[in-house]
């Protein structure tokens, strides 16, 4: 999928999640409808008092229009490294629905902006290596565009996004190859028969690293295994297949992340960037219009 495509998918997705999480707040607000007189306008301030990587504003923007608000005047683009206490933006409009709309806005805002600024961790981590830093499957359920996008905005990349595009066969699949008869050659042939974008395999041992090279996959992935067997393994296929891409993961931390990188990994994905998300302190406070 290219960038622009990403994005067009990001901006319906973030449509879509806007409408979810107003629905799950029922059809009113009835404490602000008991406590805001009709007409009263106002500003809601967002600052970003822990600070760190400004990721989800898109996912922000969509629950405001939703409700029936401009979109917020953001002063920092995503991406930004924001120091702590920074006011990030404004969102300006009636006071009954910014109160309706704040839980939403920034729970949102907080996750994506968790996941960007511990990507960035990681990008800085492997800085000066050719190494790119990858999001897995252990997404939210439902938000996997959100997670997705804050690891962009972190300076992450995409790994795959759905299981309909890219073939990945993994230790469990090589089971039910084992078990059914049937050779790695002969279920890559069939994903490259089926459209697939590209074709992964994780490997276990030097005997799938060859097997995997013989059926020309494009990347292999080497998991739980420490930085000297990546590069092992790693040299094994570049040399029985010029061109492989290598990608480690698998109990990769910020304090081992660059040996994977200098083992020679092409690619590390790490699920921790979106499976154990600590939200940063994003608040919304009101003030007269």
């Amino acid at each position: 999928m290219n960038e622009r495509d990403l994005r067009l998918r990001i901006g319906a997705d973030a449509r879509r999640v806007a409408e979810l999480a107003l629905a799950e707040d029922g059809p009113r607000d009835l404490t602000s409808d008991s406590c805001v007189a009709p007409g009263i306008t106002a500003t809601g301030v967002l600052e970003f008092r822990d600070g760190g990587v400004l990721a989800g504003t898109g996912y922000a923007d969509a629950v405001a229009l939703a409700a029936g608000l401009p979109p917020v005047t953001w002063n920092q683009a995503p991406g930004s490294l924001i120091g702590p206490g920074t006011e990030i933006g404004l969102l300006r409009g009636s006071l009954g629905l910014i109160l309706r709309t704040e839980r939403s806005l920034l729970n949102l805002l907080q996750r994506a902006t968790g996941i960007a600024t511990t990507t960035r961790a990681y990008v800085d981590a492997v800085a000066g290596t050719a190494a790119k830093i990858l999001h897995t499957r252990k997404t939210a359920p439902g938000l996997r565009l959100l997670d997705v996008s804050a690891v962009l905005a972190g300076g992450g990349g995409v790994h795959r996004l759905d299981l309909a595009t890219t073939l990945m066969v993994k230790d469990n699949h090589w089971r039910a190859l084992e078990q059914g008869g049937r050779r790695l050659a002969e279920a890559i042939a069939y994903a490259r028969a089926e459209g697939a974008g590209s074709c992964f395999v994780e490997v276990e041992n030097e005997d799938q690293v060859d097997e995997a090279c013989a059926a020309g996959v494009e990347r292999l992935v080497v998991d739980n295994q420490p930085p000297e067997t990546v590069r092992a393994w790693g040299q094994r296929a570049r040399l029985r297949q010029p061109g492989i891409m290598i990608e480690a993961t698998g109990g990769i931390t910020l304090r081992n992340v660059r040996a994977f990188a200098e083992a020679g990994a092409d690619f590390i994905s790490i699920g921790a960037l979106t499976h154990s998300v600590t939200a940063p302190d994003i608040s919304l406070e009101i003030s007269a219009s």
